[in-house]
C-alpha cells in the first residue's frame, strides 16, 4: 500500500464573516479487520478513525469514524472567517499515524 495523500479544496482569500467550503479527500484502503489473506489470516483492521479540522489552532469540526467508513473517504465541511491564518486537516489511523495537510488563507 502506498503512503496516504491528502487532496483538498480550501480557498486562498475569503471576506470576514464569509461561510467557507472546505474539502478534503484522503487515499487511504481501509482495511476493516474482517477480511482474511490467501493464506486465510485476518488482516488487521487498518482505518481512519478520526478527522479534525482547526483554523489557527482552533478545533473547527472533529468526527470519530468507524468501520462503515469507505475506502478513500471524501468528507465537506464549513467553515466562518474569521481571521487569516492556517487551516489544518488531521487524519488519524488506527495505526497512530496521523496525517496532516495545512493551508494558508487570508481573510480581508
Amino acid at each position: 500500500m502506498a503512503a496516504p495523500t491528502i487532496k483538498s479544496r480550501i480557498p486562498a482569500k475569503a471576506k470576514k464573516g464569509e461561510i467557507i467550503e472546505i474539502k478534503a479527500q484522503i487515499t487511504h484502503d481501509m482495511e476493516t479487520g474482517q477480511r482474511k489473506d490467501a493464506a486465510g489470516k485476518v488482516i488487521p483492521r487498518k482505518i481512519i478513525n478520526k478527522f479534525v479540522v482547526t483554523w489557527n489552532n482552533d478545533v473547527v469540526t472533529s468526527g470519530d469514524w468507524h468501520t462503515a467508513m469507505s475506502a478513500n473517504p471524501f468528507v465537506t465541511c464549513y467553515a466562518l472567517a474569521t481571521e487569516s491564518g492556517k487551516i489544518k486537516l488531521a487524519f488519524h489511523d488506527d495505526s497512530g499515524e496521523v496525517y496532516e495537510q495545512v493551508s494558508e488563507i487570508t481573510v480581508e
